[in-house]
């Protein structure tokens, strides 16, 4: 009879350790908290509001993800990720190169111009990365596929006769690049989001001539 108790009881409770592994997504997870710093920030996010918004305890964090800074890293990666899944399918949909180029550049200007949702990739590299190491290889590794996808693009579109640049595709992409954080730095001092896409438009007609 204890017997048949002790397999009863081991029975239940394997079936709610199978529920909560159910019940807890861990990438489901990951977006949530991912929402949470990029609308408050590193610095400014607690424990406490990540696991409001994750909905778990902070002893199932630590045990399925780890503290504070290796989910900020697993939610950026993920960002990243789903930035280089967005950028891919833009190349499928099958438009010209160039209109790829312009439709990514007006995105840019929309992430940097918005006060809820900057660019998170943006946003953390003006907040953490200079003091953080692993954090600027993250970035440096959303830099790096950014760079390919956008001299790809310029390649083509010079090949296509689209595009006739003075310069080597792999410079104009560094000059777009480093573009945006510049853009970001105005948007925090000015708060003006039409400066900002002037100055892109003013690129873009450049990049046409």
């Amino acid at each position: 009879m204890k017997r048949l108790f002790q397999i009863f009881l081991y029975l239940c409770f394997r079936k709610l350790l199978m529920a909560r592994n159910i019940e807890f997504n861990e990438e489901v997870a990951i977006q949530k908290a991912m929402n949470v710093f990029w609308e408050k920030g590193y610095y400014a996010t607690s424990m406490r509001d990540l696991t409001d918004a994750m909905k778990i305890n902070s002893s199932s964090l630590y045990n399925t993800i780890g503290d504070k800074h290796q989910l900020f890293l697993k939610c950026i990666d993920h960002y990243i990720e789903v930035k280089k899944k967005n950028l891919t399918e833009r190349i499928i949909e099958g438009k010209s190169p160039l209109r790829i180029l312009e439709d990514f550049l007006h995105d840019s200007v929309t992430a940097i111009a918005n006060d809820s949702n900057p660019c998170m990739v943006v946003k953390t590299a003006f907040e953490v990365a200079q003091k953080d190491k692993t954090v600027q290889l993250l970035l440096q590794k959303d830099t790096t596929f950014t760079h390919s996808f956008l001299v790809d693009l310029i390649e083509k579109a010079v090949a296509s006769k689209e595009m006739n640049i003075h310069t080597t595709p792999a410079i104009l992409a560094d000059f777009l690049i480093s573009s945006f954080s510049g853009w970001y730095e105005m948007y925090l001092i000015n708060k003006d989001p039409q400066q900002i896409k002037s100055i892109a438009g003013y690129i873009i007609k450049q990049i046409l001539k």
